[in-house]
C-alpha cells in the first residue's frame, strides 16, 4: 500500500468529472499520472493549474473541516455559563453536546453520498451556508430546548460540509500532493479538537459586548461568509456514475447511532429510565440489520451506503481499526479535562483553555514535523506518537495524584505538552492510510465512513468516559475520577500501540 495513486485509483480518477474551474478549462479532461510518476510542472496537480486544487482552494477546505470540529469541544468550557444563563440543568447541558454530535454522526455517510452525486463544491457551499445561519440560531437562542435544537440542525449542517473536504481531496489531487494535503487536513482537525476549547475559554471570559457563550456560536458566522467567499476556489467534482441514495441503509444507520450514542450520553443525567435500556439492547439488532442489508445491496450489484466491499481495503480497515480507539480517548479526555479544570482547580474559563496550549502547539509541530519523519521512518512513526502520548498522560496522571488541588496551568504543561506531540505524530498519518487505496470514483463514501467513524468514536468518548468521570466523583472525589479517566485512557493507547505494527512500513 502506497500513498500514490495506484493504477486502478487513476482509472477511477479518470471517471470522476472534475469541473472546470473557469470557461478556460471547458471540456478538459485530467489525463492520469502513472503510478509514482513525478508530478510535471503545468499538469493538473501542480499549484494553479486548472481544475485542479490550489493551495487557496485547499485553505477554504481546511476551514470548512476545522469549523465543525472546533464547534464539538468549543461548548465543553461554555456549559457552566450556558447552565447560568439558561437555567439548563444537566440533562439538557448533556443534550447540547450530544444533540449536535449524533446528527453530526448519523448524516457524515448521507453528506458524503449527496455529494458524490450533486457535485462536492455545492454540497460545501450548502453546508458552509446552513452551519453559518444555524450557528447563528444558537447564538441567539433564547433557552434551553431552542438551543438542543439549533445545535442538532448544526450538526446536520456540518455532516453536509465535512465530507466533501476529503472527497474533494481525494478526487482533485494524487501523488504527494494528496499526501500533503492529507497530512494538513490531519492536522488541521487535531488543532481544531484542541483550540475549540482554547477559543470557548478566551471568547466567554471576553464577553464580547455582552454574548458571553453565545459568542462561542456567533464567531462561527463570519467565518462561514469567508468559506461562502472563497469557495469557487473549490474545483467542482462528483462521481461520473453517483448511486441512488441508500434509503434503507441510512435510516438503519441512523438507528444503530442514536440507539447506542444517545443513551449514553443522557442514561446517567437523566438516572437510567427504561427507555435508555431499551435502546440500548435494540442496538446490536439495528447494527446487524444495517450490516446485512448493506451486504445484500452490495452483492446484488447495487451500490450501498457503506459498502462492505470497501472495508476490504486493507489501509482503510487497519487505518480505522486505529483512528477509533484514538478518538475514543481524545473525546473522553477533553470533556473530562473541561470539567477537570473549572470545577475541580477553579480555573476560570481563560486559564482552562490556555492549560491546553501547550497540547496545540505540540500537536502543531509534530504535524509539521510529521510528513520528514514519515518518510524516514514510515509508519513506526504512529507507533512512536503513541507510545509519547502515553508518557504524557501517565506524567499528567502522577502530576494530578501528587499536587491535586494545588495545581497551575504550568504544572499541568508536560503532560499534556507531551500527549500532544504524540497525538500530532499519529492523526495525520492515520488519515493518509485509511483513505491511501480508496478510489477517486468512491471519495465520498470513502471519507464519509472515516469521519463517521471518527465522529462517533469521539461522542463516544464523551459519553463513556465523561459519564465514568461524573459517577466517580461523587464517591472518590475529582482527583481520582480524573486519573481513573486517564489510566482508561492509558489502555486505549496501548490498543492503538499494538495495531500500529500491523500498519504497512511505508508511505510514499
Amino acid at each position: 500500500m502506497t500513498d500514490t495513486t495506484t493504477s486502478a485509483a487513476d482509472a477511477a480518477a479518470a471517471r470522476t468529472t472534475t469541473a472546470p474551474a473557469g470557461p478556460a478549462t471547458a471540456g478538459r479532461t485530467a489525463p492520469s499520472a502513472a503510478p509514482g510518476a513525478p508530478e510535471a510542472p503545468g499538469s493538473l496537480d501542480s499549484l494553479g493549474s486548472l481544475g485542479s486544487l490550489g493551495s487557496l482552494g485547499l485553505f477554504t477546505l481546511l476551514v470548512g473541516a476545522a469549523l465543525p470540529l472546533i464547534d464539538f469541544f468549543i461548548v465543553n468550557v461554555a456549559l457552566p455559563t450556558i447552565d447560568h444563563d439558561l437555567a439548563a440543568g444537566p440533562a439538557l447541558l448533556e443534550l447540547v453536546v450530544a444533540g449536535y454530535g449524533v446528527a453530526y454522526a448519523v448524516l457524515l455517510v448521507l453528506g458524503g453520498r449527496l455529494g458524490d452525486r450533486f457535485g462536492r463544491r455545492r454540497l460545501f457551499r450548502a453546508g458552509m451556508a446552513a452551519f453559518g445561519l444555524t450557528s447563528l440560531a444558537c447564538g441567539l437562542a433564547p433557552d434551553a430546548w431552542s438551543l438542543v435544537g439549533a445545535r442538532v440542525a448544526q450538526g446536520a449542517a456540518a455532516a453536509l460540509m465535512l465530507p466533501q473536504v476529503l472527497a474533494t481531496i481525494q478526487a482533485a489531487t494524487h501523488g504527494t500532493r494528496k499526501a500533503r494535503a492529507i497530512g494538513l487536513y490531519g492536522a488541521t482537525a487535531g488543532l481544531a479538537m484542541v483550540a475549540g476549547q482554547i477559543l470557548g475559554g478566551v471568547l466567554v471570559s471576553a464577553d464580547l459586548a455582552g454574548t458571553g457563550w453565545r459568542a462561542v456560536f456567533l464567531v462561527n458566522v463570519p467565518v462561514a461568509v469567508l468559506g461562502l467567499l472563497l469557495a469557487p476556489t473549490v474545483p467542482e467534482t462528483r462521481s461520473a456514475s453517483p448511486a441512488p441514495v441508500d434509503v434503507p441503509g441510512t435510516l438503519l444507520l441512523a438507528l444503530a447511532l442514536t440507539t447506542l450514542l444517545v443513551p449514553l450520553a443522557e442514561g446517567r443525567t437523566v438516572g437510567w429510565p427504561l427507555w435508555t435500556w431499551v435502546a440500548l439492547a435494540l442496538w446490536p439488532f439495528a447494527t446487524a440489520g444495517f450490516f446485512l442489508v448493506e451486504r445484500h445491496a452490495d452483492r446484488a450489484g447495487k451500490v450501498p451506503l457503506v459498502p462492505p466491499s470497501l472495508l476490504r481495503l486493507v489501509s482503510l480497515r487497519r487505518g480505522l481499526a486505529l483512528v477509533l480507539p484514538f478518538s475514543v480517548g481524545f473525546g473522553g479526555f477533553m470533556f473530562v479535562v473541561a470539567v477537570a479544570l473549572q470545577q475541580g482547580l477553579r480555573l476560570g474559563p481563560v486559564d482552562a483553555g490556555l492549560a491546553l496550549a501547550p497540547m496545540a502547539v505540540a500537536f502543531f509541530l509534530a504535524s509539521l514535523a510529521g510528513p520528514r519523519l514519515v518518510g524516514r521512518h514510515g509508519t513506526r512513526v504512529v507507533t512512536a506518537g503513541g507510545l509519547l502520548q502515553g508518557a504524557g498522560l501517565a506524567v499528567l496522571a502522577a502530576t494530578a495524584w501528587r499536587g491535586w488541588p494545588d495545581l497551575g496551568v504550568l504544572d499541568l504543561a508536560p503532560g499534556v505538552a507531551l500527549a500532544g506531540l504524540g497525538q500530532g505524530l499519529q492523526l495525520p498519518v492515520l488519515f493518509r492510510v485509511v483513505l491511501a487505496d480508496v478510489p477517486a470514483d468512491r471519495a465520498g463514501v470513502g471519507s464519509g465512513v472515516m469521519v463517521t467513524g471518527q465522529q462517533s468514536a469521539l461522542a463516544l468518548g464523551v459519553a463513556t468516559l465523561g459519564s465514568l468521570f461524573l459517577a466517580l466523583v461523587p464517591a472518590y472525589g475529582m482527583r481520582t475520577a480524573l486519573v481513573a479517566v486517564l489510566a482508561c485512557q492509558l489502555v486505549l493507547v496501548a490498543v492503538t500501540v499494538a495495531l500500529s505494527v500491523r500498519l504497512p512500513r511505508r508511505l510514499s
